[in-house]
């Protein structure tokens, strides 16, 4: 299951919240299998992203440094070096 979140632990430099909460929310689609969210889905949905950001926070916070960097890199990272690449 979510095989296309990327590994955060490792980053250099270490992952932004922003990416942290990109995987979370990822996770929390997944998981619930609530694509987009209604009026009855997303205070549940949104309380379990920001859990899962808080949690995976304090894991990459906790862990100890990886010896090799992740084998790709984030989503949100990958857009913004395609960008600064094409300006």
């Amino acid at each position: 299951m979510c095989r296309n979140i990327t590994t955060l632990r490792g980053l250099d430099p270490g992952a932004t919240p922003e990416e942290i909460e990109a995987a979370a929310r990822q996770y929390v689609r997944k998981v619930s299998g609530v694509q987009s969210t209604s009026a009855a889905t997303v205070e549940p949905f949104e309380r379990a992203v920001r859990l899962v950001t808080e949690a995976t926070t304090q894991l990459l916070a906790d862990l100890p440094p990886r010896k090799q960097p992740p084998p790709t890199l984030p989503p949100l990272r990958r857009i913004a070096i395609k960008r600064a690449a094409s300006a």
